[in-house]
């Protein structure tokens, strides 16, 4: 399977992560307000290091459990604003999950909407696959209605199934379908 990067957009560059990113992706996964409702918790200088090299890797997306996460460049200015994940769920199936990562100061600007518009064309046209999920805890309202806007339906709402940073949490699953992708 193949895929094509840089990614261009009208406001935005997707593009392979680069060693000089390193301060981005610090400010990033160091943020207790960004780490909130990911998995995992405000990284060190060191995890960040371990984090970017994963980033670095060619990842060929035939197998489960393999994630391709991209830079999110302003194309004005340069700055990086967040990254976008594609994660390879079961290879067989043809069925990933989308996921998104902003800095707050670039929240609420359709950024990450325009990003993973990108990310599902990736998956669907470029990768072919059949289904695309999205997770996510389900007090995180800003990013359940960014994967609304992308056309995702909610179709599972799992009750206290994962203990996180100290506490049981729902979890709410989104979905969409190639053939829902292709029609809208």
């Amino acid at each position: 399977m193949s895929y094509s990067l840089p990614i261009e957009t009208d406001r935005l560059t997707l593009r392979r992560y680069l060693e000089t990113d390193y301060d981005d992706l610090l400010k990033l996964q160091s943020s207790p307000d960004v780490t909130r409702f990911l998995l995992y918790d405000p990284k060190t200088p060191e995890q960040v290091r371990q984090s970017l090299a994963g980033r670095l890797a060619d990842v060929p997306m035939d197998t489960d459990g393999q994630a391709l996460t991209v830079a999110v460049i302003l194309r004005e200015t340069g700055r990086h604003v967040g990254e976008v994940t594609l994660f390879v769920h079961q290879a067989e199936q043809r069925t990933g999950e989308v996921g998104f990562v902003f800095h707050p100061d670039f929240h609420g600007q359709g950024y990450a909407r325009e990003a993973s518009v990108e990310l599902l064309r990736l998956g669907f046209e470029e990768l072919g696959w059949h289904r695309i999920i999205g997770r996510l805890d389900h007090r995180n309202t800003g990013s359940a209605k960014l994967l609304e806007r992308l056309g995702m339906r909610l179709e599972a709402h799992f009750v206290r199934n994962e203990f996180l940073k100290g506490e049981w949490t729902d979890e709410l699953v989104y979905a969409l379908l190639a053939d829902e992708w292709k029609a809208r």
